[in-house]
């Protein structure tokens, strides 16, 4: 068990404010992704760099980031500054395959545009 002495908020709070569920967190403890220090008692803390993680992680998710990607960038953060090269390669990747993702649904929303323009629909805002 760690000793705590920075802030700290609970699991709930976290999940209350962060809008990831408690399972999820848990999860992303098992996944490696979090190493979130404990009481005494066994109760999660997580420090103010905690949240920015969660926070972090939920956002490469959104973008549909593989959890074995992110495990993969947190193991080189881990690591140090030696490996910032890879970690940013590994970004800068992921971001090129979202932008093709991107496109695509430009086009396919063009498309279902085209179709209720076609039918009498107005079109979007």
């Amino acid at each position: 068990m760690t000793t705590l002495t920075a802030p700290s908020e609970t699991i709930s709070e976290v999940a209350e404010r962060t809008g990831v569920t408690a399972h999820t967190l848990r999860y992303y403890e098992r996944a490696g992704l979090l190493d979130v220090p404990r009481d005494s008692a066994g109760r999660r803390h997580y420090t103010p760099d905690d949240v920015d993680r969660v926070v972090f992680i939920t956002r490469l998710r959104q973008l549909d980031m593989p959890i074995r990607d992110i495990q993969r960038y947190f193991e080189l953060a881990a690591l140090g500054p030696a490996t910032e090269p890879e970690r940013l390669a590994l970004l800068v990747e992921h971001r090129e395959a979202v932008r093709v993702r991107m496109e695509a649904l430009r086009i396919a929303l063009d498309v279902v545009d085209f179709k209720i323009a076609k039918y009498g629909g107005s079109a979007a805002p």
